[in-house]
């Protein structure tokens, strides 16, 4: 039962009591006649609940939509409306919710029949209440006597409608007549704006509603009079709320055709966008304050102050633009890394802080010394017609000693100088330059400078195909192995092979010297090392089981030694090989023994615990004394051929020479010479007690199918010593 309708088209909701009414003359109207009424009535009529289901039919809604009343009762109604009244009339039920009068006024609609056929449609809306909620009561004619042919104009309204409220801007429309022609219920709840106010239709009265809200009403109400009096203008101001939010507001002129009915108000809030803007302003602020500082920590290395990497090629590549001499001096720590692993990381860093204050004063307040990394130090001159003089005071000033935790440290260095030529140079070519030209003098003994020259890049050129052959060589198994007797002084013969790595490239027998140290820094030592202790091992093992006395004698690299697993792989190759470890020698260089890794000592007292024997190679090179010499876990001393070559007619007198064989005999080790070329070398030598002799004058290093060649040239050798020194 309807409890209560509209009397009127209009807003304004009003309840018609079911008691009995006077319709006039004497008539009187019981309860129930309203329901009669409303079904016998011309026009269609609909009673909607809030959420849209049909509750209440009459005829002329049946007849005019082709649909029985048991059909729609309960149905949404929006299968009443075409495809484009998708939106259905909810929206027109929130609006009369809040007072408007938009919907209680006619306004068109396009409907759709059970057939599906569609019709024009004129639809007046109102509140009624149904029990204890709202409804909404729809009357509905036949609009098909009006004169609208155009569907698009239709769904245009349609769209405009659904768009003003999916929108998130708050969006108010008034005409010129100050009627509000839309709204939306974004602007409501951006303005807590009570819904009476908006019944109102009142526009002053919306204005001052806004203005109380806002820090500064009165610009506001100002612009709004400005709007008005020209009201062909547009303008877009920014809002401040009381309460902090802000608020974007576009107000433009609402035309039709060149005519200008009304005006547009969009409200848009912008507080996250306005906060994120002042974050960003702050955050930019605050990184201009501390510009200096980042431009300091951009620029300069942290550990000593000094330049960085990136201002030094800045400053370069200024310099280069210039006509003014420009020299860069590149410098590397010799040895830096034994001071870290002996006496830490914070000794190093000392040591670093100590150069780089040297550094400066060496090249004055006119030039950038810079910091690259690690021991890696640069120099910029700029202007300077003398950079020898400027290196050879760093390489001096550098050198001298200090002390560091009470120890005494006498920091090495290599330097390489490079110069802008005539032709055209960028800074990261000069760079490489110096770069050669220092591994230049670090190869070419430390402690010097060398200038850059064109053939140091063909040499690097050289080297890097040096170090492709022999990667392929040792693949490939082409490292072959030459075999140089050792005579002993006491037997007068053979006791001994050492065997020598040797390599042929492109039809050229590569120095040792020279393919050793690329096998060194490439790494392949390793491989080449294993492969001549196999291959010896395997061509001498006939010749050592002939006498257990006879010995073998391998070269060990210091690199070798640093794999953790190289005594076992000792091992198990002598043991492929059938040979005994007593019968093989390592020869190693001092330098092994000042390295700070204890396995790489424990490696070798594990071999000496097998019964292989340690001999020192080189001995006198060295840093060691020969107070150290008792300390060293080895059997043998070899000396160096340089100490041999002083020997000419055998009648010096060399202390220091006599003195090592002595001092190693008295320690109870072996002395073996090396280089020996002449027979007055071989004699000065046993008589002052070598225990053995190896050289040119017995035999030159042979391959293994000329090894009996070479005992017999030997045993030619000695027979001529044994001699010359027989009396008379």
């Amino acid at each position: 039962m309807i409890q209560g309708t509209q009397c009127v088209r209009g807003a304004a909701r009003t309840v018609i009591n079911t008691s009995t009414v006077a319709l006039g003359a004497g008539i009187a109207v019981g309860p129930g006649i309203e329901e009669s009424l409303l079904e016998q009535g011309p026009d269609a009529f609909l009673l909607l609940a809030a959420d849209g289901t049909i509750v209440f039919v009459n005829a002329a809604a049946e007849r005019l939509f082709g649909y029985p009343r048991e059909q729609l009762l309960g149905a949404e109604h929006t299968i009443l409306l075409s495809e484009d009244e998708r939106g259905g009339f909810l929206r027109v039920f929130g609006r009369l919710g809040r007072g408007s009068l938009a919907g209680g006024r006619p306004f068109a609609a396009a409907g759709r029949r059970r057939d599906g056929s569609e019709l024009s449609l004129e639809v007046t809306c109102s509140l009624v209440t149904v029990g204890a909620g709202p409804a909404m009561a729809v009357a509905i004619r036949d609009g098909s006597h009006r004169e609208d042919t155009d569907s698009g104009r239709r769904l245009a309204v349609s769209l405009l409608d659904a768009t003003l409220e999916s929108t998130g801007d708050g969006i108010l429309v008034i005409s010129n007549e100050g009627l509000i022609t839309g709204i939306n219920d974004q602007y409501l709840k951006l303005w807590g704006m009570p819904p009476e106010l908006i019944a109102a239709e009142d526009p002053t009265a919306l204005v001052t509603f806004i203005s109380r809200q806002l820090l500064d009403p009165d610009n506001f109400l100002q612009k709004v009079t400005e709007l008005y009096f020209r009201n062909d203008r547009q303008s877009l101001d920014v809002l401040e709320f009381k309460d902090g939010r802000t608020v974007e507001l576009n107000s433009r002129p609402q035309k039709v055709a060149d005519t200008t009915v009304g005006r547009i108000w969009n409200f848009r809030d912008i507080t996250p966008t306005q906060r994120a803007r002042d974050q960003a302003r702050r955050a930019l602020a605050e990184l201009a304050e501390q510009a200096d500082k980042l431009k300091e920590l951009a620029f300069q290395d942290p550990l000593t102050g000094l330049a960085n990497r990136i201002l030094f090629t800045e400053r370069v590549a200024a310099a280069l633009l210039t006509r003014d001499p420009v020299h860069v001096l590149l410098l590397d720590l010799d040895d830096f890394k034994e001071v870290n692993d002996i006496l830490g990381h914070h000794a190093g860093d000392e040591m670093l802080v100590e150069i780089a204050g040297r550094l400066q004063r060496c090249v004055g307040p006119h030039g950038t010394v810079a910091r690259l990394g690690g021991d890696e130090f640069v120099v910029l001159l700029v202007g300077c017609n003398d950079s020898d003089a400027v290196a050879q005071r760093i390489v001096a000033t550098l050198n001298a000693p200090f002390s560091i935790e009470g120890t005494l440290l006498r920091p090495g260095l290599s330097l390489g100088v490079a110069s802008r030529s005539a032709g055209a140079i960028t800074s990261s070519e000069l760079l490489r330059q110096a770069d050669l030209a220092m591994y230049a003098a670090k190869e070419a003994g430390k402690n010097c400078y060398l200038h850059f020259r064109p053939q140091m890049l063909a040499e690097l050129l050289a080297r890097t195909q040096l170090t492709a052959g022999l990667r392929r060589a040792v693949e490939l198994g082409q490292i072959m192995v030459h075999y140089q007797p050792v005579v002993s002084t006491e037997l007068l013969e053979v006791v001994q092979f050492e065997a020598l790595a040797r390599w042929q490239f492109e039809g050229k027998l590569i120095p040792p010297d020279e393919f050793i140290r690329i096998a060194e820094r490439s790494g392949l030592i390793r491989d080449i090392g294993a492969e001549v202790l196999r291959r010896s091992c395997a061509e001498l093992q006939p010749w050592l089981a002939e006498d257990p006395a006879r010995t073998l004698a391998v070269n060990v690299s210091g690199v070798q030694l640093l794999h953790r697993d190289f005594a076992e792989r000792v091992l198990d190759i002598a043991a492929c090989g059938d040979v005994d470890p007593h019968q093989l020698v390592l020869e190693v260089t001092e330098s092994v023994f000042f390295d700070p890794r204890s396995h790489v000592i424990a490696q070798l007292e594990g071999l000496r615990a097998a019964g292989v024997r340690v001999a020192l190679d080189d001995f006198g090179t060295g840093y060691s004394s020969l107070g150290r010499l008792q300390e060293l876990p080895v059997d043998i001393v070899k000396i160096d051929k340089s100490f041999v070559s002083l020997l000419h007619t055998g009648a010096e007198k060399l202390p220091i020479l006599t003195s090592m064989i002595h001092m190693a005999r008295s320690l109870g080790l072996k002395v073996t010479a090396e280089g020996i070329e002449t027979p007055e070398q071989a004699h000065y030598l046993i008589a002052h007690g070598c225990d053995a002799l190896q050289g040119f004058l017995f035999s030159r290093p042979e391959p293994d199918d000329r090894r009996e060649l070479g005992i017999r040239h030997t045993a030619a050798a000695v027979a001529a010593l044994a001699g010359a020194s027989r009396p008379g």
